[in-house]
């Protein structure tokens, strides 16, 4: 492999894995809350339908950008309350979110556009363009400096370089900030928060908030600037990954960007080197393909046991009286 396709492996790289580092910064900050979310999978689904709905019917892509949150956070909204206000099993909630984002996806795009749940293909100011970074051009043939900057560094969508932002922002709005650290103490003692006189169903629906606008992001993405519309389950397990990666970083943000960097980078492969020769064998298509899935029943398996959970993850709080 020659240093040009290198490069280019890690651009697909780096473009892959920006749904899943958004997904995965939503599960963390509601796990981090002590509310397991499960359906990840289903608010990014939703959240790409919305914005590429709305983007293919109006004709702007910021207005898909603001359908696709505003459906995430609906469907976060019904996960808080039935997790939060009525306390129910979270994992039952967000399965039930991830089958009813599959159904209403498909019955929607089928009844408004009749393309089989898809949604018309997007061009134009429909869609997210790539942005050229200042001196990318000058700089196109210095050696090694420039192919890196200008193919690997510029060259991606907003969503991109937002999604990179964000984890220096969650490490900080999580560490070194007043409700970062209550954040964190209500995952692990809700009780002791709350005898602080700090709203405990505030600070989860808060961070289930926070989960519903990055899942948001995350489908906007997948629908207008990674693809061209949306396609009938088009995150295609994303959300489940992004669960992995969650668990494989220890619940923490720049163990996060690395831990989907790699997925990121394993789905690069896999799409443009179909079929690897070894010279004593051949490694077929279909191994490359799963290998992100492999991964994560590898991590889930292997890494479930070491990774602590917050200790209050997945327990409605029932107020003392």
């Amino acid at each position: 492999m020659d240093f040009a396709s290198i490069i280019q492996v890690l651009d697909s790289a780096v473009r892959l894995a920006t749904p899943l580092l958004l997904a995965c910064l939503a599960g963390l900050f509601s796990e981090r809350s002590g509310i397991f979310d499960i359906g990840l999978e289903g608010k990014m689904l939703v959240a790409a339908f919305a914005s590429g709905a709305a983007a293919a019917v109006s004709g702007s892509v910021w207005l898909g950008l603001a359908a696709g949150i505003g459906a995430s956070m609906l469907f976060a909204g019904i996960h808080g309350l039935a997790s939060i206000t009525f306390r129910g099993n979270q994992l039952i909630s967000g399965v039930a979110i991830n089958f009813l984002a599959s159904g209403i996806t498909v019955l929607l795009g089928q009844y408004w556009f009749g393309l089989g749940g898809r949604t018309p293909a997007l061009e134009g100011a429909a869609r997210f363009e790539p942005i050229t970074l200042p001196f990318a051009a000058a700089l196109q043939d210095v050696p090694v400096l420039g192919p890196v900057y200008y193919e690997l560094i510029s060259g991606h969508s907003i969503l991109v370089y937002l999604a990179l932002a964000l984890v220096p922002g969650s490490a900080w709005l999580l560490y070194r900030t007043r409700f970062g650290l209550r954040l964190r103490a209500v995952g692990e003692n809700p009780a002791a928060v709350d005898t602080a006189g700090v709203s405990v169903l505030g600070l989860r629906f808060a961070a289930v908030a926070i989960a519903g606008i990055l899942c948001g992001l995350a489908g906007a993405y997948l629908s207008t600037a990674l693809s061209a519309g949306f396609g009938r389950e088009m995150t295609a397990g994303k959300g489940f990954i992004a669960l992995a990666a969650l668990i494989f970083a220890k619940w923490r943000p720049w163990y996060a960007l690395m831990a989907c960097g790699l997925f990121g980078l394993l789905e690069a492969i896999a799409i443009r080197y179909q079929n690897i020769d070894l010279g004593v064998m051949m490694i077929p298509v279909q191994f490359t393909q799963a290998l992100p899935y492999i991964l994560t029943v590898v991590i889930l398996a292997g890494f479930v046991g070491k990774a602590i959970p917050p200790r209050a993850g997945g327990q409605p709080y029932v107020k003392e009286r």
